[in-house]
């Protein structure tokens, strides 16, 4: 089994490390545009092995899509973050560019694969990948419920004083402000939350977990790696082992939930052949509103990809 990982900055480095360790893939393949630093990132992982005990061999290439043949997933976490004075179709439009040709070269090489998209906006390069990549949908999706829940899970442990290991929730929607946590399916040890903690600190807990991005760019002057990069590997976890994992991701919905032609967070069951069935919950009047609201903004930048493309081609 052979994973690839594009993009070797912080979040595709700690994904690397991440799947690296456990063990489950027999080659990782470390790819960035950058000359040496995929080598010596590789390098770096590598020479951890007789430290943390693991096998699987380390490979880094400096743009060289030949490496990355016949990878059973590939994880593109390439892309530019935000910078101070560039709207947000500055990004689109720059990032649109980097995963359209990353996913060119990878489907070039690797045809068969499945690709997990963690380069932002989210959504909206997801969609990106797929209209690029020519294959069915379930073999191209986003990273982003996981790491939102992953917060969400995380912030109730230290409220409750619980371990996270017991908490389950599930988050829907677009990746940021617009998502919609649902604290109606969220569980400790099988207990319903709501009967544990206050309205109020949970409403609170549901705010900061939709801030919880810009929340670590506040403090640490960049966005997060540390749990973006476990997540993308988890999610190559749950494809390569075939595990039939229940997971929020970033999916391509046809008529699900009402919602047609667009990417958006819902639960999926996440085996090898990537998205193996959407997962419908029986939604109240309040939370389907969100997730409409929700599916509107994200369709709306998706609509500013789909413009920039029509104006390439004309």
């Amino acid at each position: 089994m052979k994973v690839t990982v594009v993009g070797a900055g912080n979040v595709g480095a700690t994904c690397a490390d991440v799947i690296a360790r456990k063990e489950f893939v027999h080659e990782v393949v470390l790819l960035d545009i950058k000359e040496g630093v995929s080598e010596g990132k590789s390098l770096d992982i590598w020479q951890t092995a007789p430290i943390n005990l693991f096998d699987t061999r380390m490979i880094g290439s400096t743009n060289d899509y030949s490496r990355t043949a016949n990878s059973d997933v590939v994880v593109i976490t390439s892309g530019l973050p935000r910078k101070p004075g560039m709207s947000r179709d500055d990004l689109i439009a720059t990032n649109a560019g980097i995963v359209r040709s990353v996913t060119e070269n990878i489907i070039k090489h690797s045809p068969n694969t499945i690709i997990i998209v963690v380069s932002n906006p989210l959504d909206v390069m997801t969609y990106c990948a797929y209209l690029t990549a020519q294959i069915d949908p379930s073999r191209v999706f986003g990273m982003a419920g996981i790491l939102d829940t992953a917060r969400y899970r995380a912030f109730l442990a230290e409220a409750l004083n619980v371990s996270p290991k017991d908490i389950q929730a599930v988050l829907m929607g677009g990746h940021g402000d617009t998502m919609v946590p649902l604290p109606r399916y969220t569980t400790v040890a099988g207990i319903p939350v709501t009967e544990l903690i206050s309205p109020e600190k949970l409403d609170a807990i549901v705010e900061r977990t939709k801030k919880g991005g810009g929340e670590l760019v506040n403090l640490m002057g960049t966005s997060a790696w540390y749990a973006p990069g476990a997540a993308a590997a988890q999610m190559v976890e749950a494809v390569i082992k075939d595990q039939k994992r229940i997971f929020p991701c970033c999916a391509w919905l046809n008529g699900e939930y009402g919602l047609k032609d667009i990417y958006l967070g819902v639960p999926v069951k996440l085996g090898r052949k990537g998205i193996e069935q959407i997962i419908e919950l029986q939604l109240n009047a309040e939370e389907k509103k969100l997730l409409t609201d929700s599916a509107k903004a994200v369709k709306e930048v998706m609509g500013v990809l789909d413009n920039m493309s029509q104006a390439a081609s004309k």
